[in-house]
């Protein structure tokens, strides 16, 4: 089995618990104005790449995972839109006792047959969800990502349902996404879900920028500064409840 991959990283610490192998897979529904990775947007790019011989890659560092707590990760990109690739490779690594975390907006989430048939299928074989809720009101979720909300609350509440750790990820974008009524609204859908045992904030930034101009591509968050340690403790304070 093949899967379409952009890059990968082979000590990743910001995608799940410890040390991560994290896998960049390619092609994505969504179009976030602040995404640093435009370039795994494109469905056909990338590179095939078969999940043998990335567990060859993988199993070199194992040592890694066992220290650390580690494991591996699929981001994206948006890893669902391969269902049939991660449970192959997934299935994989549980043989080898490896921690296993997806990295999803949940943008091509569905409820159709077909799509909840694989899903359950590879939920069986992972660990944890980590899990991008961007903006909760749909009408400025379909301006900073060019799609509505509705499936994505939706995913968030079937992993619920299904009892399938998440870990929350917000990017708090000033001017869009760093709004206290919206962030308020955040909480308490986040507070409807049973299987959440992490939050995180994660601040935006402008890394990516670059890859924008290269490809052509308008930036439109152009002007934006990243939000203020204030502005990130606030969020912390809403969603989390951190003091």
């Amino acid at each position: 089995m093949n899967g379409r991959i952009h890059s990968i990283e082979t000590c990743g610490t910001l995608d799940g618990p410890g040390l991560r192998y994290v896998i960049f897979t390619q092609g994505c529904l969504l179009r976030c104005q602040f995404c640093h990775n435009p370039d795994t947007w494109k469905l056909k790019a990338g590179k095939e790449m078969s999940v043998t011989d990335i567990m060859k890659d993988i199993k070199t560092y194992l040592p890694f995972f066992q220290a650390s707590n580690g494991g591996v990760t699929v981001s994206g990109g948006e890893p669902l839109l391969q269902v049939e690739f991660l449970i192959e490779l997934f299935k994989e690594c549980k043989k080898l006792g490896i921690h296993t975390t997806i990295d999803s907006s949940g943008g091509c989430f569905n409820r159709s047959p077909h799509f909840l048939e694989g899903l359950k299928e590879l939920l069986t074989v992972t660990d944890l969800i980590l899990l991008d809720l961007k903006e909760i009101d749909t009408v400025k979720h379909k301006y900073l990502t060019g799609m509505g909300n509705e499936h994505i609350l939706d995913f968030a509440k079937y992993l619920s349902d299904k009892k399938v750790p998440v870990w929350i990820r917000h990017v708090l974008v000033p001017t869009i996404s760093d709004n206290d009524e919206d962030l308020m609204k955040l909480s308490a859908f986040i507070k409807t879900l049973e299987n959440v045992e992490k939050i995180e904030i994660l601040p935006y930034h402008k890394l990516g920028i670059y890859k924008w101009k290269n490809l052509g591509l308008e930036y439109k968050l152009e002007g934006v500064e990243p939000p203020t340690e204030e502005r990130v403790k606030n969020a912390e304070q809403i969603l989390i409840g951190m003091k």
